[in-house]
């Protein structure tokens, strides 16, 4: 049997099914982002319609305001048809603009600075935003016995001014919007922000000056809709998870995407835990107080899809002051500071089922870019690094397969000395592997042991957000998109053309043609992969070039050795 032949093949269809695997997932068919509003173009918050008599909404299928009863109950608020006429208060910090709808205290519009919309345009991307063509916004209230958010109409804040803004020099940033309840109670509703962080604190003091107790139940959500992700590649269509993600006592990470709402909405009542809408290399997620048990829940209400928490009942005395709130994340998945806004919070960045390989090669290039400053560099040294730590196994692979170079012409005799005989053929060739001490299976290790790692560090790439815009030399600007010129795609299928000169003729004609083919075949492939795998997979060719065409020389100096 020719186990040549059948380890050649073996190592093409696991490379292909891997290939290809990846090649649905992350290419295809996907809706062009809409353009983002101007400021002045949104609308404020939605309306919010009073509840019936039977304790449900005048509107059900419309609710946006969780329950505060069990996770399966249904809404009690609904909203109506028209879109009510509330301020828009501006927020400005160094890492953050915002639009606050005073009419409920939500935040219809997120910026971010530090993030180009495009490579190229100045205008900042923004993650949460109000339209007509799209919906992506963070809500919260006080829903409850006495709620302002449960009783038919969003409460109507004020605010001492129409814009803040992060001075320089300053910490910190408190932002207040308030409300005056009929019985006495003052609500102020405070947006803190610190400076370098993208994460808000939003919290609710409850001021009771009345003669009654005061209840209510905090509840934040996510509203969006299924509008394309504007920071997703458009090139074939390269996309990440988009949409909700929960992490909760039993799962540290658990995504439940929009088609899995519309078959059966999420509810699930856990200690601590988060909740995250997911898009490419950015996240919004509400952080909830970690000691106490929340009520988690994903639904879809009137094309948009709601993903949130309502937390345990807040209880305030009268002539008492309490308070209650939350965490609001939004930004770049960027590790450190995921790590830091809440436990596994970071697993949005999402390296898939080779995570344990993906992980320390980020850490590793993100060492190594700390010190070149230059992303490219950074990729080209991991190669170096990665190629070194597979040095020796590589080497006996190549060893082997010089030694099978070096046997061509032998192999070549037998197959005209027994024909079309296979079985005669097969044992004479198993005979002359033993007596040369050769593994017809080495050649096929070099590619099978780079195919983890080669899959880790496109995820890697894919996932990062620390790569996204990030240049390296000449026409590359943006190592995670693909080469605008092919170069480096091409360069790859030269060097693999290169790098098969150097391994022997398969004795099989089949075996040969389609081992011609494969340069071909994974420079198609490799034309739409980022730059920065392309370029990883380019360095570790000339690497194993250089590698196995010493040792080449080196078996075919000990073959004529022992000629003469």
């Amino acid at each position: 049997m020719d186990f040549q032949r059948i380890g050649l093949i073996a190592a093409l269809a696991v490379i292909s099914y891997l290939l290809v695997l990846q090649w649905q997932k992350d290419y295809g068919d996907q809706a062009q982002p809409v353009a983002s509003t101007p400021v002045s173009s949104y609308s404020s918050a939605p309306d919010i319609s009073a509840p019936d008599s039977s304790g449900g909404s005048a509107n059900a299928a419309n609710g946006d305001i969780p329950s505060t009863e069990a996770p399966e109950a249904t809404a009690e608020v609904a909203v109506a048809g028209n879109a009510a006429q509330g301020g828009l208060i501006e927020v400005t910090t160094d890492t953050l603009d915002l639009l606050i709808d005073t009419y409920g205290g939500d935040i219809i519009q997120a910026a971010l600075p530090g993030y180009l919309a495009q490579l190229g345009n100045d205008q900042p991307l923004i993650l949460l935003e109000q339209n007509g063509n799209r919906t992506y916004t963070a809500q919260s209230g006080l829903t409850g016995a006495n709620g302002p958010d449960a009783k038919g109409e969003r409460p109507r804040y004020t605010a001492s001014a129409k814009s803040f803004s992060l001075a320089e020099g300053q910490d910190s940033l408190n932002v207040d919007l308030v409300y005056q309840q009929d019985n006495n109670v003052t609500i102020t509703k405070r947006f803190s922000f610190k400076r370098g962080e993208h994460l808000v604190r939003v919290e609710y003091l409850i001021n009771n000056q009345g003669d009654q107790p005061w209840q209510g139940n905090l509840f934040g959500q996510i509203k969006r809709d299924r509008s394309a992700d504007p920071s997703s590649q458009t090139s074939m269509g390269m996309q990440s998870y988009l949409g909700p993600a929960f992490s909760n006592t039993e799962n540290n990470y658990e995504k439940y995407d929009f088609d899995d709402i519309d078959e059966k909405p999420y509810k699930n009542k856990s200690d601590a835990g988060w909740v995250a809408m997911l898009q490419h290399y950015f996240v919004s997620a509400w952080i909830p107080n970690p000691e106490q048990s929340h009520n988690y829940f994903a639904r879809e209400r009137n094309d948009n899809y709601l993903a949130g928490f309502v937390s345990p009942s807040i209880n305030v005395p009268a002539g008492q002051q309490g308070s209650v709130g939350a965490n609001f994340y939004v930004g770049p998945k960027i590790q450190d500071a995921l790590e830091q806004a809440a436990p596994n919070l970071k697993l949005t960045v999402d390296y898939g089922w080779l995570w344990w390989i993906a992980q320390p090669l980020f850490w590793l290039l993100q060492m190594i870019q700390s010190v070149v400053v230059n992303w490219g560099l950074a990729i080209i040294l991991v190669t170096v690094v990665v190629k070194a730590l597979f040095f020796h196994l590589s080497a006996k692979a190549y060893r082997s397969m010089a030694k099978m170079r070096a046997v061509s012409p032998e192999l070549q005799r037998l197959k005209e000395l027994y024909g079309d005989d296979r079985q005669k053929m097969s044992q004479a060739m198993m005979q002359l592997y033993q007596k040369e001490k050769i593994n017809p299976m080495g050649g096929c290790l070099p590619i099978l042991i780079q195919m983890p790692v080669f899959i880790a560090l496109y995820w890697v790439l894919l996932e990062s957000v620390e790569l996204r815009h990030a240049p390296f030399m000449l026409w590359i600007q943006d190592m995670s998109v693909m080469d605008p010129y092919f170069v480096l795609p091409i360069l790859m299928g030269v060097t693999m053309f290169f790098q098969q000169m150097l391994n022997p003729t398969p004795p099989d004609p089949m075996q040969a043609k389609v081992m011609k083919m494969l340069p071909f075949v994974f420079t198609f492939f490799f034309l739409w992969f980022p730059a920065g795998l392309v370029l990883y997979w380019v360095v570790n060719n000339i690497l194993s070039i250089a590698q196995q065409w010493v040792i080449t020389r080196s078996i075919e100096a000990e073959v004529q050795a022992k000629k003469s």
